[in-house]
């Protein structure tokens, strides 16, 4: 019978502007950190660069990859590249970053990730607060998300993931509105969609308490998603903090609770990925590889 299986990998945000060349942070993800599988976010390679320079660090990056033996298993936007994209109000910034999202796709391609995902879209207030164009917007997005798709097939990626949010302007923040548009996306689409739950997300002023539970997404979502972002929790989802001592007492997320959750779903294969990041301020940012290091050591036993 087939079982749930778990890959615990880690996402390269709390990288950016810290440790930007892989010569360097390749080895420091392998060797200090202890993990060989990473999520590489687009902040580290921006589509929006130029042809040559794309070419130039990927290129080097691959290299390290493989002299380290560490291993791309998805791709994801990241904090420097989550903006409206194809839910911009100008048409021609929407045209712009269906390109930008196809030309991410080559580079996850290029870094052997069979994956690739990011968050659905942003509404600005204007757009949401009109019924006629957040209508128009989502089915033009959906509209674009399926020829990304597309293309993403051809280059050999078979999963796009998006990710649930917390408010109404980035699409997902209640269990109901998250499964309707994985459906919406799953029936217009060829490649596979699936949700990123992520473990600090959903609607606080939710009149459903569900929606702010990690555990009862983790449940309602059922088989509709296949990646799970982490990160220590509490109660106001106020920020991606370690798994670390002081956090892991204050925090709400338990790995045999959730791992169990998880198990009472479709058997499937499910990527755990570490999302941290650290604020600009001392001892957290030079803390940031240690506290890293230290969260990858305890999943690494929660799984073992």
């Amino acid at each position: 019978m087939k079982e749930h299986k778990f890959e615990l990998s880690v996402n390269t945000g709390f990288l950016v502007n810290r440790y930007t060349d892989p010569n360097y942070w390749v080895k420091e993800v392998s060797e200090s950190i202890g993990i060989n599988k990473v999520q590489f976010t687009a902040d580290l390679i921006n589509p929006s660069l130029p042809d040559e320079l794309i070419k130039k660090k990927v290129s080097e990056t691959k290299s390290e990859l493989e002299i380290h033996e560490v291993e791309v298993t998805s791709t994801f936007t990241g904090a420097f590249t989550r903006l409206n994209n194809l839910t911009h109000p100008d048409e021609d910034f929407r045209d712009y970053y269906q390109k930008w999202f196809s030309k991410f796709v080559e580079i996850s391609s290029d870094l052997g990730s069979k994956s690739m995902g990011s968050h659905f879209g942003i509404l600005t207030q204007p757009d949401l607060d009109d019924d006629d164009s957040s209508k128009r917007l989502t089915e033009d997005a959906i509209n674009r998300w399926v020829e990304v798709g597309k293309y993403a097939k051809e280059l050999g990626i078979d999963t796009i993931f998006w990710e649930p949010m917390s408010i109404s302007r980035e699409y997902g923040e209640t269990i109901e509105k998250a499964i309707l548009l994985n459906n919406q996306l799953n029936d217009a689409s060829d490649v596979y969609f699936s949700m990123c739950l992520d473990v600090d997300h959903g609607d606080l002023e939710s009149p459903n308490k569900e929606d702010i539970d990690p555990y009862q997404w983790l449940s309602q979502c059922s088989d509709h998603y296949d990646m799970i972002h982490l990160k220590q929790s509490y109660e106001n989802k106020g920020g991606h903090w370690p798994f670390t001592k002081e956090h892991n007492e204050k925090g709400k997320i338990i790995p045999n609770k959730l791992l169990n959750v998880v198990r009472q779903s479709v058997p499937r294969d499910i990527e755990l990925v570490l999302e941290l990041s650290f604020k600009e301020r001392q001892p957290a940012d030079r803390l940031s590889v240690t506290n890293v290091a230290e969260s990858v050591e305890f999943w690494q036993e929660s799984l073992a």
